[in-house]
């Protein structure tokens, strides 16, 4: 069999727990609607509505697709090095902070602004992602433990800007900081929120991480240090060092949503600026299989969800937060499917183990 149809079939096999967690979620969702009292194909029909049904209401989701995107192409590569990077959330916010400083301090034209304030959000996620990395590597704690407390840290730092050397002269208010000269603005599409180069940074990210995983030493070492990191050391990988590539260039990503939230967005630093799409990231790797081909379609959709179930609320006077609950059960049922299929496979191994035994 060639190397391709090898793939091909991994590939399939990778997607079947996701192919067939959609009509099982579906169908727990006409039995929540049920519950509820609300007419499913009305339901459905104002999500599509409300989140692709005008040009308005299509920027919106994609700026918030955006900083979705982004966040889970970084947890896609810290993944891959088996790390739970949960710190996503505090890098965004290190992002979007460094961004706001450079918006805040730098006086320049928008077409030498605007890179710099991309890379210094980079750096600035790159930078909290270093610091978990270093707990990891060098202090020995996990990544899970060093990235929620650093979440916290950068939480509190962003709200100890806004209410103190930050705030608006004369307010000390959590309502955010000054807005940013025009200059820091990303440029939008006459008559939306849509910013085009927030939209390619995304598209770039997916792209680069896809490559960079699939078709590089890079990546290839990177799987090897995920699976099994003594090995990877036994054949000459320098374990801890590609750790810490990951959770940089894993900051890094993350940092550039911080961007996106800071500049195409608020267009100012609120308390608020990382969304919560650190932690929703998480479902949308989980329900891809970490795989960077379908984080951001899977981010896509959790975005129509959290555009267009706004119209559940206005029209049905179903609360939105019901899109959340969908999500979750999607997730979850993708899970208990691939864990049933990898305990099928096991099974099947151990038995023609056993049987292979028997007739030797």
């Amino acid at each position: 069999m060639s190397a391709w149809a090898v793939r091909g079939r991994t590939a399939v096999a990778g997607a079947l727990p996701r192919l067939a967690a959609i009509p099982v979620a579906l169908l727990l969702g006409v039995i929540l609607l049920w519950l509820v009292d609300a007419p499913p194909l009305e339901t459905v029909r104002l999500l599509i509505e409300g989140s692709l049904g005008s040009k308005q209401r299509f920027g919106d989701t994609l700026m918030v697709w955006v900083p979705l995107a982004l966040a889970s192409a970084s947890l896609v590569v810290t993944f891959r090095a088996g790390l739970w990077n949960i710190g996503v959330e505090g890098q965004i916010v290190l992002g979007a902070i460094f961004t706001s400083w450079v918006a805040r301090e730098v006086s320049a034209p928008a077409a030498v602004l605007l890179p710099l304030m991309i890379l210094a959000g980079a750096l600035g996620g790159m930078f909290w992602g270093g610091v978990v990395g270093l707990l990891r590597v060098r202090g020995n704690v996990n990544e899970i433990f060093g990235g929620l407390g650093l979440d916290f840290v950068a939480t509190g730092l962003v709200i100890y800007l806004v209410i103190g050397p930050w705030k608006r002269a004369g307010i000390a208010s959590t309502g955010g900081t000054e807005p940013f000269p025009n200059a820091a603005w990303f440029p939008t599409i006459a008559g939306l929120r849509v910013s085009p180069l927030a939209v390619a940074i995304a598209l770039v990210a997916l792209i680069v991480v896809f490559l960079l995983l699939r078709g590089t030493q890079f990546g290839l070492r990177l799987r090897a240090v995920g699976q099994n990191g003594r090995s990877a050391t036994r054949l000459g990988i320098p374990t801890e060092r590609y750790l810490m590539y990951a959770f940089l260039l894993g900051g890094a990503l993350a940092g550039l949503a911080g961007t996106v939230q800071a500049a195409a967005l608020q267009h100012k630093l609120v308390p608020s600026i990382s969304g919560g799409y650190g932690f929703l990231a998480i479902l949308v790797v989980l329900l891809a299989n970490f795989r960077a081909t379908w984080s951001g379609a899977i981010a896509l959709f959790f975005a129509m969800i959290a555009v267009g179930s706004v119209q559940w609320q206005l029209k049905l006077d179903l609360h939105s937060s019901l899109g959340g609950v969908f999500e979750g059960a999607l997730v979850l049922v993708t899970l208990l499917i691939g864990g049933w299929q990898v305990t099928r496979a096991r099974r099947k191994a151990a038995r023609a183990a056993t049987s292979a035994e028997g007739v030797s």
